[in-house]
């Protein structure tokens, strides 16, 4: 577990899916519940349904479109938003994330929220977990225009919040996002073994991962 020098940060970025929530909930709603409401609505097969999607999912990952519900919404003729809110009851906070937020605010950290979820989506679950208390801001890339996979983004970002990279630590769940705040100069950096609690460890590669926030908290 890494051990961090918490008096050389100065500004916590944290991503929301699979690092503060559970990503159980969205992997079961784009590989589970999506396809059998695409299959029933457009009456085909759920075979049928996962084929007609898949190229559509690989051609946009990694993509701002890949998370916004306004495209999802038009490519597939269904209301998104409201099919998210039908399983609604899977979002669930990962373990001691709210103590790890209260501790990190408390301690005079600056706390931002950066999310690639279209607002649509960071709406719905922030009704659901009460988050906003915690963050100074709430940033979601279409804000920008541009997904955090991109340099594009981590300007924009330091263009309206002035952090200083090289004393921001950035948590995030997926690697090649975390590549691109490295090649920005993020100095602090963290991967989360566990993002989706249904499906155990996840290789994080070259980066260091959380595994108990409350271990995290150590010499803060």
């Amino acid at each position: 577990m890494p051990r961090l020098n918490w008096s050389d940060i100065d500004t916590v970025l944290l991503d929301m899916d699979g690092t503060l929530l559970d990503l159980h909930y969205d992997n079961h709603f784009w590989l589970e519940h999506l396809p059998q409401r695409y299959a029933q609505v457009h009456g085909v097969s759920r075979a049928m349904a996962e084929l007609e999607l898949q190229p559509l999912f690989q051609n946009n990952a990694g993509h701002l479109n890949w998370y916004c519900l306004d495209f999802w919404s038009r490519e597939l003729n269904l209301p998104i938003r409201e099919l998210k809110v039908e399983i609604a009851d899977l979002i669930a906070l990962r373990p001691h994330a709210d103590t790890f937020l209260a501790a990190i605010r408390d301690a005079g950290k600056r706390v931002i929220m950066i999310t690639n979820a279209h607002r649509d989506s960071l709406s719905l679950k922030l009704e659901r977990i009460e988050l906003a208390p915690y963050f100074e801001r709430l940033i979601s890339s279409h804000d920008y225009g541009f997904a955090k996979e991109s340099p594009n983004f981590w300007s924009a970002l330091h263009a309206d919040i002035g952090f200083d990279p090289a004393r921001s630590l950035f948590i995030d769940d997926t690697l090649p996002i975390l590549r691109s705040a490295r090649a920005f100069g993020v100095a602090h950096l963290l991967a989360v073994r566990e993002p989706d609690s249904r499906k155990g460890y996840k290789e994080t590669e070259e980066f260091e991962a959380v595994d108990s926030y409350q271990t995290l908290l150590e010499g803060l």
